[in-house]
């Protein structure tokens, strides 16, 4: 048994979240998370909103709010998404947390004290109509490297080169098109230059990463510079340093504190726990391992700028230093990194109406299907489109058609014919042959899920879903009613492997897979959901918030991830569907959304 991290990107609390953003940070971590935990390694699952920066503050004042009510408001809707979406999260946070305020400081001043945190006078972009800093991210203009008209303040997204933003050609803010002035300002600038060496020998060693994150990563270290770590704004986490912390107008940058939620998050829950330092297990302990998902407009951030901070907190960049009282925190064993989901031909953007929020997805379909769709047609590895035709094929054609079938038809024969599990016979070599495909699929899934190649697992799991849908033609056991031997021993063979296949799917289809158990006579906890619990800040009374927690305790609440044998004499009642066919006229009607919105 291992203990991993399952890290996973914060989603921005600006706005709900649309379908594009949990196909690259929620369903992937979710799938692998609730596979290790089956596996028998001690997950532990963290993440939270992203709720300080210049964004947060832009869509306050159109909302006529403050910027902590905005965060307050899309922080539950995110909690409430998510949730819905069946997230297995350990503990979903937030940023604004008393806890997370101190973790923040801690890091920074053990990295400025260490000596990589230094002084400089910058250029920053300031907003000539409202005096407003702007976020690197929220300037465009002209890549001054490779030509590319719409890269960004902070990084260009065509050569992938680091840049500043009063570097860019024409440019433009994203706010409202005018032209930012350039302001001189002193901030703290993170040394990347002297972490070029380290970060080098650790990325060589990541040979098992996926080739475009890693070859990303690795090109990232060819352009190294300084990176800004304070902002000129009133809402994020105050510089804790005297001088500074009294500054109302200079905080934290908001990428800064956004990666160390990680840590904050798993000090959080251990406090919660009722055990302050069981987080260590996970960062202190040299053997742990840590996956960090997300989308591939992240790489940057968890492959350079957090590796960096993290070595910087444990002095070990050119400049030497101390671990802080945190001690030695461990770099991440791999960034999982996602391609983007476009939708219809188009990507994904709100403020063009060319979105499909989570919301309005779970309140029409199920959210195993779209779970289902993500797991085995989503950006893995190249952008893909979503579309509603293809939606709802995948449901149709293989969740109805194919697994819920096979569950339904099976159910439904032993119910009818026999009322419980039957007592089989002896087997022949076609029911050996499929107890054995369905055995042997546990090491396969299982070796693909753990190495985050979840469409080739669920191909795979598919695919021996469809050899026991072949069986159950095959063997007709419609037609054995004269053979009640015979008969039991194909009733028997099939729920075996509609278990097993259970087992298998359940890192997809939690939803499905509780129904499922219910369905052959199992009882209590198969496949957990997670819960929402109303919660006290843990160092401010008077602040409260919902996070996302759950209980997975594996042989309990967790089915172990092996075959089972069933029990005859288990009662069978009656199936009910556990899918949902889709209507050919539901595309027409969600094109007819997009085109409207």
């Amino acid at each position: 048994m291992s203990r991993i991290l399952s890290a996973v990107a914060w989603p921005y609390a600006n706005g709900p979240r649309h379908i594009g953003h949990v196909a690259g940070f929620g369903v992937p971590s979710d799938v692998f998370s609730r596979y290790m935990r089956m596996a028998g390694h001690d997950v532990l699952m963290v993440s939270g909103t992203d709720e300080h920066g210049t964004p947060i503050l832009v869509q306050a004042d159109k909302e006529g709010v403050s910027a902590q009510e905005l965060a307050d408001r899309y922080n539950r809707v995110i909690v409430e998404d998510l949730t819905q979406l069946g997230l297995s999260y350990d503990l979903f946070t937030r940023t604004t947390t008393r806890n997370h305020y101190a973790v923040v400081q801690e890091m920074f001043r053990t990295v400025h004290k260490n000596g990589y945190m230094v002084e400089q006078r910058t250029m920053g972009a300031v907003s000539p109509s409202t005096g407003r800093t702007l976020p690197d991210r929220y300037i465009e203009g002209t890549c001054p490297i490779c030509g590319y008209d719409g890269a960004r303040g902070d990084q260009c997204d065509n050569c992938g080169n680091q840049l500043d933003a009063i570097e860019l050609r024409n440019p433009r803010s994203r706010i409202n098109g005018e032209t930012p002035k350039f302001v001189e300002s002193e901030h703290f600038f993170l040394d990347l230059p002297a972490f070029v060496d380290a970060l080098g020998d650790w990325l060589r060693t990541r040979t098992n990463w996926r080739p475009n994150v890693l070859k990303f990563s690795l090109n990232l270290l060819d352009d190294v510079r300084p990176r800004a770590m304070t902002r000129d704004i009133d809402w994020g986490i105050p510089v804790p340093l005297d001088g500074w912390e009294q500054n109302p107008n200079k905080r934290l940058y908001v990428w800064f504190d956004a990666v160390i939620g990680y840590l904050s998050a798993s000090i959080e829950w251990a406090r919660r726990s009722g055990d302050p330092d069981a987080w260590r297990g996970w960062w202190n302990d040299p053997s742990a391992l840590s996956y960090y998902f997300m989308g591939k407009d992240n790489i940057t951030f968890h492959s350079q700028i957090w590796p960096a901070e993290l070595l910087g907190y444990d002095g070990k960049g050119a400049k030497g230093g101390e671990p802080g009282p945190y001690g030695s925190l461990n770099l991440p064993t791999e960034v999982v990194s996602s391609e983007f989901l476009n939708v219809e031909g188009k990507q994904f953007s709100s403020s063009r109406g060319v979105v499909i929020y989570v919301r309005d997805m779970l309140a029409r379909y199920q959210p195993d299907a779209l779970r289902y769709y993500i797991s085995v047609a989503g950006p893995e590895t190249q952008d893909v489109d979503f579309t509603w035709q293809e939606f709802k094929r995948r449901t149709n054609d293989e969740l109805v058609a194919g697994w819920g079938n096979l569950v339904n038809r099976t159910a439904s024969m032993v119910h009818k014919n026999f009322g419980a599990i039957p007592e089989p016979g002896p087997r022949q070599p076609v029911d050996e042959a499929l107890l054995a495909e369905v055995t042997t699929a546990f090491g396969r899934v299982g070796e693909l899920v753990g190495t985050h190649r979840q469409r080739a697992a669920l191909g795979e799991a598919m695919r021996v879903v469809g050899e026991a849908n072949r069986y159950v033609s095959e063997t007709e056991p419609w037609k054995l009613k004269e053979d009640p031997e015979r008969l039991a021993t194909v009733l028997h063979t099939t729920t075996q492997a509609v278990s097993d296949l259970n087992t298998l799917l359940a890192p997809f289809l939690p939803f499905a897979a509780q129904q499922v158990h219910e369905t052959l006579g199992g009882t209590g906890t198969f496949s957990p959901s997670p819960r929402i619990d109303e919660v006290t800040d843990l160092d401010d009374e008077s602040r409260h918030y919902p996070v996302i927690t759950g209980d997975y305790r594996l042989g309990e609440t967790v089915a172990a991830w092996e075959p089972r044998a069933v029990v005859p004499g288990t009662p069978i009642g009656k199936p009910t569907p556990v899918f949902t066919k889709l209507d050919d006229a539901i595309v027409e009607e969600e094109l007819d959304r997009l085109r409207k919105a």
